[in-house]
Formats: C-alpha cells, sequence, structure tokens
C-alpha cells in the first residue's frame, strides 16, 4: 500500500483561518510534520502546534518536528540556491517519510495556501521521482486575503486585473499588483504617488496595517518593518499597490 502525503494550507496567522477541509485532512494524519526554522522564527512552529492541540483529535496521531535546512544566501546564483536546497528538502522529506506507516498518511501544515509562493508542492515533487506516494492538496486562506480584509478593500477593481509579484521582480506598476516576499523593500522606489496598502503578521495578536499615499507613508512603513522584525526576529508581510483614481 502506498502513503499519501497531505499538502494543507493553515492560513495566513490566525488559527480560525484554517477551513473544515483542513481540519479534517490533519485528523486523517498519522504524522504531522511541524518545520522547525530555529529560536529566531519559533512562532511559526509553535502556532502550528496550536492549531494541532485544537483541532486534531485523532489519538493515532503524533507531530514529529524537523530542521530546515538553510539556503545558500552567499551563492550569487538565486536560481541555482534555490534549485540546491529544494534538493535538501526533497530528501529529508524523503526521511521524514519513513516515520508514516504503510497505508499511513504524512501531512505537512503549509502557512497560506500551498499554491502561492510556498514551495512544499515542487518539493514533493521531486520526492515522487523515487518514491512511490499519493499527494492530496487543501488549500488554505492567504495573506492577501487576510491583507484585502484588514484593510476592508477588495483586490480587485472593477473588471481590472491584478498582477501578483516578489520584491525581487517589482517594475513599473501597470496593474493593481500585490507584492509579496519583499526582503529588499523594494516599494521605498514605486512611483510615490501610488496607494500603498500594506500589512505585517496578518491574522496573528500582532498584526500590523498602513496605507496611504506611498510617498507619504512608505517611510513609517519602513521604519515600522524593521524594528517589528528586530522585536519578533522575523516578519512575513504583503503589501497591494494601485494607482489613485
Amino acid at each position: 500500500m502506498s502513503k499519501t502525503i497531505l499538502i494543507v494550507g493553515i492560513g495566513a496567522g490566525h488559527p480560525e483561518h484554517i477551513t473544515v477541509q483542513a481540519i479534517n485532512a490533519l485528523n486523517r494524519a498519522d504524522v504531522l510534520f511541524i518545520p522547525d526554522k530555529g529560536a529566531g522564527k519559533a512562532d511559526l512552529a509553535d502556532l502550528r502546534r496550536s492549531i494541532v492541540h485544537r483541532y486534531v483529535t485523532n489519538p493515532q496521531s503524533q507531530m514529529l518536528g524537523y530542521a530546515v535546512p538553510q539556503r545558500d544566501l552567499g551563492n550569487p546564483d538565486y536560481g541555482q540556491s534555490v534549485e540546491d536546497w529544494h534538493n535538501a528538502l526533497a530528501a529529508q522529506f524523503g526521511d521524514l517519510l519513513d516515520a508514516v506507516p504503510e497505508g499511513g498518511a504524512g501531512a505537512f501544515l503549509v502557512w497560506g495556501d500551498p499554491g502561492l509562493y510556498d514551495s512544499t508542492i515542487r518539493i514533493i515533487e521531486r520526492l515522487r521521482r523515487s518514491r512511490s506516494v499519493e499527494v492530496e492538496v487543501v488549500p488554505g486562506i492567504t495573506s492577501i486575503q487576510a491583507l484585502t480584509a484588514a484593510h476592508g478593500i477588495a483586490l480587485n477593481r472593477i473588471g481590472e486585473p491584478v498582477h501578483i509579484t516578489t520584491g525581487r521582480q517589482l517594475g513599473p506598476v501597470e496593474a493593481d499588483t500585490v507584492v509579496m516576499l519583499d526582503g529588499q523593500t523594494a516599494f521605498l522606489q514605486a512611483d510615490p504617488d501610488l496607494l500603498i496598502f500594506w500589512g505585517a503578521y496578518l491574522g496573528t495578536p500582532d498584526e500590523i496595517v498602513i496605507s496611504g499615499r506611498l510617498g507619504e507613508v512608505r517611510d513609517r512603513i519602513a521604519a515600522t518593518r524593521k524594528q517589528a522584525r528586530e522585536r519578533h526576529g522575523w516578519i512575513m508581510d504583503t503589501y497591494l499597490l494601485r494607482k489613485a483614481e
């Protein structure tokens, strides 16, 4: 009998973001994999554990922590550094799967949604080249949804497109643009007449939101972001840029 890997989206931070479908999936798992990204990001592992304690009632399930290997930030070839990192994770996931009984299931709890700027699906696909496993993906609430809810706005304007990108790839803003993974604070170089809707730690008790004309609030966002990162040891933030009407 083959084993099943459940890739479960758990939402953007609020424990009640998790869906009924996700709760049911977690309760099917024999092993729940909890990533450990180090002491500086212990909050992320703790939130996953709190979700398990809150929603998993299967007495046969167990949590299994694992240390997440670091990507080589010193490699000037970004694509190759990601490739090497994903290969290391695929090998690690293969070892983790040994803890799942034959015919059983193991669950990876993915922040946000597994289909949006998360690599778990791709890593599992690498694993499937050498292991016979079934894979099921359960969607989750994304930071984009949490962002628009926090600001009380619609993501798109009537009949208009939305562009989703990273800070590394942010260019001139033509359509409403959502920016994720912006460690470079690329918004500081964007058109100051744009409107920005920014949020960090969305859905958590530490949620911070700032909005306004970019030229008027960008320095406050940068300072707030720096202070929050120093306080928590990590930050997850997302923002929407749009032209003023």
